[in-house]
């Protein structure tokens, strides 16, 4: 089976000068984890909620200098001011993706080898679709078990 046949081909994407005010309504709102980043037609990145938290996350260095603990209270109220950055300031630019003609095995592979839930499927540089790991384990299901219960 391959990723093309199950991966959903019309995946939200944002681009670049997007606000990430706009990109974490969408998170909260839909529970999207991450969003491919888009421009001109190609995939240029990722945004993941990760990237935007990290934002608030003190540096080695910080917590290397400071005598005591990190106030973290504090750094949640940063929140505000990376929700103002654009998707550009945030995004992991080298995407890893997989191809619409990979088996769906290979492709639960790399995703598990990175420690990825989704993966953009793209096609010379082209974002044709998402693959997660629920779309993977529900075509195995159903070409497996489903006839039988």
């Amino acid at each position: 089976m391959l990723v093309s046949e199950i991966m959903s081909k019309s995946p939200k994407t944002v681009t670049p000068d997007t606000k990430l005010l706009d990109v974490v309504s969408l998170m909260c709102l839909f529970r999207y984890s991450g969003l491919p980043v888009v421009t001109d037609g190609k995939l240029s990145g990722i945004i993941a909620e990760k990237d935007v938290l990290h934002r608030m996350f003190p540096t080695l260095e910080e917590v290397m200098d400071g005598l005591s603990s990190p106030d973290y209270d504090d750094m949640m109220k940063q929140y505000k001011d990376v929700v103002n950055l654009k998707v550009s300031d945030v995004m992991s630019s080298n995407v890893v993706t997989v191809s619409p003609d990979m088996h769906i095995l290979k492709a639960a592979t790399v995703m598990v080898r990175h420690k990825f839930r989704r993966i953009p499927v793209a096609d010379a540089g082209q974002l044709v679709g998402m693959l997660s790991l629920g779309d993977i384990h529900k075509a195995i299901f159903q070409s497996n078990l489903a006839h039988t219960i």
